[in-house]
Order: C-alpha cells, then sequence, then structure tokens
C-alpha cells in the first residue's frame, strides 16, 4: 500500500470542496416485467447514508443487492420511490457516481494510466492529469502506468478500475463485489489498499458483497438484505477501531459481529431455500 502525504498537491480532493455523498433512499421497490412474470427485485427499501461512511450490503445471491446499487447509480429506475444524492433526486447516471465492478471493464486499447484519465477528460476537468498522477500512486501503479491491461495481474486491473472511478471526484464510489474473483491473499491485499485510499479521499463508499468477513473488515455499517423479495432485514453498527490490518479478524469484537451477522443470513437462507421448494 502507498502512503500518500495529504498535504499541498498531492491532495487528491481540493480542500476547497464541500462535503459531498450523502444518500437518502427512500421507499424504493424495483420490479421487473409484468401480470404473471412480474419480479420484484427488491421491496420498501428505507437508508440513510452519511457523506463520507463506508457501508457494505451485505446478503445471499439474489436477495437484490447489486439491482439496488444499480439503482443508486441511475442505470435502473426505480418502479417506486425515490433516491437522493446531497438532496438532488438520482434519474440518470453521472459523474457523481463513481462505479467498480466485478468484471475489470477496462479498455483493452487504453494503457493504465490512460484508462484512469478517461473520465475527467471526458468531463473536461483542468486539472484531468495530476488528479489521474495522483490517483496511479495512490493505488500503487505508477510503475505500470504504461501497461496495457492484457499485461496486469487481476488484482492491479481491479485497481486500475477503482482509480479510474474516483478521478472524476465522485460524492459516493458504488462497488459491486469488485474482489469476487480474486485469490484470498490478493483479496486480503485489495481489502487494506481500498481502505487506504477511502481514507485520503473521503469518499462514501457502498460496497455489496456476499462475504461477512468482508463486510465487517471494511464497513462502519453492515445493511442486510434479504429475498423474496429483496429487502432490509438486519443492520449493524461496526465500531471496530480504524485504521485496520488483517490481523483483526481474530479478535473477540471482529467474532462477535460476524456471529450476529452469521445468525441473521442463516436464518434468511433457510427462509430462500423453503420458498424455492415450494417453488
Amino acid at each position: 500500500m502507498t502512503n500518500t502525504d495529504l498535504t499541498g498537491k498531492n491532495k487528491v480532493l481540493s480542500s476547497s470542496k464541500k462535503k459531498s455523498g450523502s444518500l437518502d433512499i427512500k421507499n424504493i421497490t424495483i420490479s421487473f416485467g409484468k401480470g404473471s412474470d412480474k419480479v420484484t427485485a427488491v421491496e420498501n427499501i428505507n437508508l440513510s447514508i452519511e457523506a463520507g461512511s463506508f457501508i457494505c450490503i451485505l446478503g445471499p445471491s439474489g436477495c437484490g443487492k447489486s439491482t439496488l446499487l444499480n439503482s443508486i447509480a441511475g442505470f435502473v429506475k426505480p418502479t417506486s420511490g425515490n433516491i437522493y444524492l446531497d438532496s438532488k433526486e438520482v434519474n440518470e447516471p453521472g459523474p457523481d457516481r463513481g462505479m467498480v465492478f466485478q468484471q475489470y471493464s477496462l479498455l483493452p486499447w487504453k494503457t493504465t494510466f490512460e484508462n484512469i484519465l478517461l473520465g475527467p477528460r471526458l468531463a473536461g476537468d483542468l486539472e484531468a492529469t495530476e488528479i489521474s498522477e495522483r490517483l496511479l500512486s495512490m493505488v500503487g501503479l505508477s510503475k505500470y502506468r504504461d501497461h496495457y491491461p492484457s499485461q496486469l495481474s487481476g488484482g492491479m486491473q481491479q485497481r486500475v478500475g477503482i482509480a479510474r472511478a474516483l478521478a472524476t471526484q465522485p460524492g459516493v464510489l458504488l462497488m459491486d463485489e469488485p474482489f469476487g474473483a480474486l485469490d484470498a491473499q490478493t483479496r486480503n491485499f485489495m481489502q487494506e489498499n481500498l481502505l487506504q485510499v477511502w481514507s485520503e479521499t473521503g469518499t462514501t463508499v457502498v460496497f455489496v458483497t456476499h462475504d461477512v468477513d468482508e463486510s465487517i473488515f471494511l464497513s462502519d455499517k453492515i445493511i442486510v438484505m434479504g429475498s423474496n423479495p429483496g429487502q432490509i432485514i438486519s443492520q449493524f453498527d461496526n465500531e471496530l477501531p480504524r485504521p485496520r490490518e488483517q490481523e483483526l479478524s481474530t479478535s473477540k469484537e471482529f467474532i462477535e459481529l460476524k456471529r450476529k451477522c452469521l445468525d441473521v443470513i442463516r436464518t434468511e437462507s433457510n427462509k430462500a431455500f423453503d420458498f424455492q421448494n415450494l417453488n
């Protein structure tokens, strides 16, 4: 991980920039199809997220986590309800929300630096090059600035994806199981690197995962979702001290929070299994 100095020119976010990134999700329901083919992916979701916080949305596959995230991104329009970012309603994608997918989704014909630079340059940011250089250093890839995606490991490609998403200086960074395809050691490194970047940028993060340990290690708050239809069934404040290192996972406090999350998820998974058998 890098230890980028936050003073002077090394600071990524302008000190004059107003703190942004608060989200208000009000009575969101998202359905697909019509009539007998209608499927409700999420129902009556209400959630408030403070600017600068790190939120993990945890739950089993099929509970609507990614659908909710895509709605915040503006990719999926809610059937009913509203989403507000800094009191402004979200109706479409925008540079105020950066997105990191599980797939690396880099442009293969562009170098590491060109991939990071693309967003702010398209937005007409006069400081695009400077911002991209800082983020390149922050994710520890300065030596690979002229490499193409095919020349990078999976973890490196995902670090480029994170830097690219942050390059437009969004108020919110949305992450959809970004480390799911990585091996355990790389995943642990990426989690620590992400927390370092988050601490330096102050960007609000909404992170989708089905991994309980990951959600505890990263978050300020854990939102647990259940399925049929997708809904929030529990919320846990995570008061484990920061900065965090992987050794934290053996602490009494970590294990106790993990037990609480697993109890809720186990009950919900049993319900989903019974529901599938009945249908």
